[in-house]
């Protein structure tokens, strides 16, 4: 189960990398689009002020999956109860998420996962 559990933490990890990844790419975009010289001074402010929230917004809710995934590797108690509810959360992202958050729960909460923990 100490193989499961290490994925587990791997891929919200990756997962997570990828959401920060993405929000960067987006800023990027949104950021060279308010360069464009055909864009007035008040879509500039708008545009960064956007750019600025959804990097922000992806960041947060990146963050406790890539703490809760080195957790795991770590075999930390806390690690758990933060992967589990995040995992419950991943369940309405369909069809990867649920893939995600399902084998999360199912290894999180099995009875060998808890001892693991528990030591």
């Amino acid at each position: 189960m100490e193989s499961h559990i290490k994925a587990v933490g791997i891929i919200h990890i990756v997962f997570s990398a990828l959401l920060i990844l993405l929000a960067i790419l987006v800023f990027g975009v949104l950021t060279l689009v308010a360069k464009l010289p055909t864009i007035n001074e008040e879509a500039v402010r708008i545009l960064e002020i956007i750019a600025l929230a959804i990097l922000w917004f992806f960041l947060i809710l990146s963050l406790p999956g890539i703490i809760g995934g080195v957790g795991l590797l770590k075999f930390q108690g806390w690690a758990r109860i933060v992967v589990l509810i995040l995992s419950f959360i991943e369940l309405v992202k369909f069809p990867i998420g649920t893939a995600i958050g399902i084998y999360s729960i199912w290894v999180l909460l099995d009875k060998k996962t808890e001892k693991l923990f528990k030591k």
